[in-house]
């Protein structure tokens, strides 16, 4: 039974996104099978060498590195935002799949959690 958490919003734009990666991790921790999906202006969140310092934030860069330590079992983003917000696999964190947005996809999870 394994939940997906989808993360939609921009890495420093409002909090949903840092309590959807909160909520991922604790489920992880707790030994839930969990996979973070980032849609839309969230793929930003998986581009590589951040700038948080500028809008006095920490970098969700270090905090999404983590995710395997937790136990998240992957991290998705889908393909189209990526080709939207300029992102590939060298601009990108490393150990995202690229992925389709579709019914079918969100159907294979128990659980679904998008906060957005």
């Amino acid at each position: 039974m394994e939940t997906l958490v989808i993360i939609g919003q921009a890495p420093y734009s409002d909090w949903t996104g840092r309590e959807s990666l909160d909520m991922a991790f604790s489920l992880a921790a707790f030994d839930q099978p969990v996979t973070l999906l980032f849609t839309g202006e969230g793929v930003n969140w998986l581009r590589k060498a951040q700038q948080a310092d500028a809008v006095q934030q920490k970098s969700v860069e270090k905090n999404l590195s983590a995710a395997p330590v937790f136990g998240v079992s992957s991290l998705m983003a889908d393909h189209k935002a990526c080709e939207r917000y300029g992102l590939n696999k060298e601009n990108m964190m490393p150990g995202v799949t690229l992925t389709a947005l579709s019914a079918d996809l969100i159907e294979r999870y128990a659980h679904v959690v998008n906060l957005s």
